[in-house]
């Protein structure tokens, strides 16, 4: 009998020192979005907390731990040295109990599909189809977000991410799998006010004087000119409008020349809105592909399956035959294609 009341008491001692060591979910939580969001309303309209609440469970924490955690002197609501040190800690606990929980939820929901999108291709493409897509599997629930940044595969942010990849990229992240869906040629478009508005182009070089639009940075323009054999000895001139669409639009506006591909440029050529700037004059060349990016554990889930299948065939329909491009060392290369599973 001594045995067994010494076991249950030695029990009951582990239970309360697990309990001291761990303080109330609702006080770490509330403790972590202040930390995040940089205050109590802030850290309370994130959680749909009414402020004083999350202050309670604030100075609630500070008892438990015996530690000053917040300075809270006029004028001032921050972490103290303690409570900077506990946050950050803290964090990475909370983002690892997220990151579990959303993969063992993730696992048990096959119909669910995230795709992440570059929303030129999302605007200008993709969005008119994914219908189509949606219409084929009528078992799937279907999240589509166009966005500038990949998703971060590692806390399963997204399923699949569609975007450009140049060719001097990075290879992908460990565990994360990138495909080729198509690699389209690139070239110079304006509309037909604008280029009669210019002087005659008759090689790429002359291009340098034109008004250029560039997305987030001059790299676009910078690479096609270098595979051109253009050497850019100097910043290029022209707006930075960030995504590709919106070159595009802007050139659909005559507001000067845009570098684009078939998915973006839907039925300007062939309405006349938008004309190849070159003409036959100069070949068409390739700087990249669209690739399809997932996780390798969850490649061949039969949603991400039936996506990436779907898109080569849409991509490879939207190329149409193969046509004849220089790719980036200059040689002529059979590039308007959608790769093979």
């Amino acid at each position: 009998m001594g045995r067994i009341q010494a076991g249950g008491d030695f029990n009951a001692a582990c239970d309360a020192s697990a309990n001291r060591a761990m303080p109330p979910f609702a006080a770490l939580r509330a403790f972590e979005a202040f930390g995040r969001c940089g205050g109590v309303r802030r850290a309370a309209q994130a959680l749909g907390l009414d402020h004083a609440v999350v202050s309670r469970h604030l100075r609630a924490l500070e008892a438990w731990t015996g530690a000053k955690l917040i300075d809270r002197r006029p004028g001032v609501q921050q972490l103290t040295e303690d409570g900077e040190r506990y946050y950050q800690r803290l964090r990475a606990a909370m983002a690892e109990i997220n990151d579990a929980t959303a993969e063992i939820m993730r696992r048990e929901d096959e119909r669910r599909l995230s795709i992440w999108c570059i929303p030129g291709l999302a605007t200008e493409w993709l969005t008119g189809r994914l219908w189509e897509f949606q219409r084929l599997n009528p078992d799937l629930d279907i999240e589509f977000h166009p966005t500038d940044s990949p998703p971060d595969f590692s806390r399963y942010e997204a399923d699949v991410d569609i975007r450009y990849t140049m060719d001097t990229a990075s290879p992908p992240a460990e565990g994360v799998r990138r495909l080729e869906i198509a690699r389209p040629p690139v070239f110079a478009v304006a509309s037909p006010e604008c280029l009669a508005s210019l002087p005659a182009i008759d090689s790429p070089a002359d291009l340098l004087s034109a008004p250029l639009l560039h997305e987030e940075n001059f790299d676009y323009w910078k690479a096609w000119f270098g595979v051109n054999g253009v050497e850019v000895s100097e910043a290029l001139k022209g707006p930075r409008l960030w995504h590709a669409h919106l070159t595009v639009e802007a050139a659909r506006r005559g507001q000067g020349v845009a570098l684009a591909n078939a998915f973006l440029l839907r039925d300007d050529l062939a309405s006349g809105r938008l004309v190849n700037v070159m003409g036959d004059r100069h070949l068409p060349v390739v700087l990249g592909a669209y690739t399809f990016a997932g996780r390798t554990d969850r490649w061949k889930m039969t949603a991400i399956d039936r996506l990436r299948r779907w898109l080569e065939r849409e991509a490879m329909s939207a190329l149409g035959a193969p046509a004849s491009t220089k790719n980036k060392t200059g040689e002529s290369s059979r590039s308007v294609q959608a790769l093979s599973v």
